[in-house]
């Protein structure tokens, strides 16, 4: 099922999250469930965000399915955004040496991409045991907007999410395995970083129940600037696209600069 809102404009940016279950560390039948969904997608909307670690699962053990760049995972990305003309952004397990990574890839149609490396590791659920933390936030820039991507856990940590002066970005994306016992918390938190950050977020969840036997209700979902709800799924597999609108983001801000009142700071280590 999906959910679309507005008509392909220069002024607004198509943002289409895909809420799915996910088969268990089973790369090949989630690549090709997922082919048949984004398939629809075409000419539809400008960027496609995808579940963390969207083709295997939350695993912890990443020596099962990890790949380096350019591989599966990554010919894959390229094929579906050449395909259906948009930016594609989901997590995966990268492989780098004897290094283990929950790698967000950023995939333009032009078969260019950019990645970030989750830097917050889930230490309940072992994730810094196996896998190595990222050091260096991403800025994408794509059709007049720009996009600042995290994984996940990256979502309590405000200060690594900080909107900057001298570094602006216009849309927090977060690609998340984020479990229904925490529901409220990732609701919470998603709206106080489109407030604190005067940004429009977006929330990408999985729905089902994975290998470790954890429940996902999914909750994706679209904010605005000011804390509003602009879309959201439920528990099903669904789709949902919502056109954002800089000139809007640009006014308020206009309008209500908090952000020139915002406290300096540097991230150290």
């Amino acid at each position: 099922m999906s959910q679309v809102t507005n008509i392909s404009s220069p002024e607004f940016l198509r943002v289409t999250l895909v809420q799915t279950d996910i088969y268990w560390e089973d790369i090949p039948a989630n690549l090709a469930h997922l082919e048949e969904k984004l398939a629809q997608l075409t000419g539809q909307t400008d960027l496609i965000i995808l579940p963390e670690m969207f083709s295997t699962g939350f695993t912890m053990t990443p020596e099962n399915v990890a790949e380096p760049l350019n591989l599966v995972t990554t010919r894959w990305m390229r094929q579906m955004a050449l395909g259906t003309n948009a930016m594609i952004l989901g997590s995966y397990v990268a492989r780098e040496g004897t290094h283990f990574y929950n790698r967000l890839l950023a995939v333009y149609p032009d078969g260019t991409y950019v990645y970030y490396d989750k830097r917050h590791l889930f230490r309940m659920g072992g994730e810094n045991e196996v896998y190595t933390p990222g050091k260096e936030r991403v800025t994408l820039e794509w059709r007049g907007f720009k996009i600042r991507p995290y994984i996940c856990y990256d979502l309590r940590f405000p200060v690594w999410s900080r909107n900057k002066i001298d570094a602006p970005y216009d849309l927090l994306v977060y690609v998340a395995n984020w479990p229904s016992s925490r529901d409220v918390v990732w609701e919470t938190l998603l709206r106080a970083r489109a407030i604190e950050n005067l940004a429009y977020v977006a929330g990408a969840n999985r729905i089902g129940i994975d290998g470790n036997n954890v429940t996902y209700i999914g909750n994706s979902q679209i904010i605005d600037f000011k804390g509003q709800l602009l879309g959201k799924l439920t528990d099903k597999d669904e789709i949902l696209t919502i056109a954002l609108s800089k000139a809007a983001l640009e006014n308020f801000r206009t309008k209500f600069p908090a952000h020139l009142d915002a406290d300096p700071f540097e991230i150290l280590g």
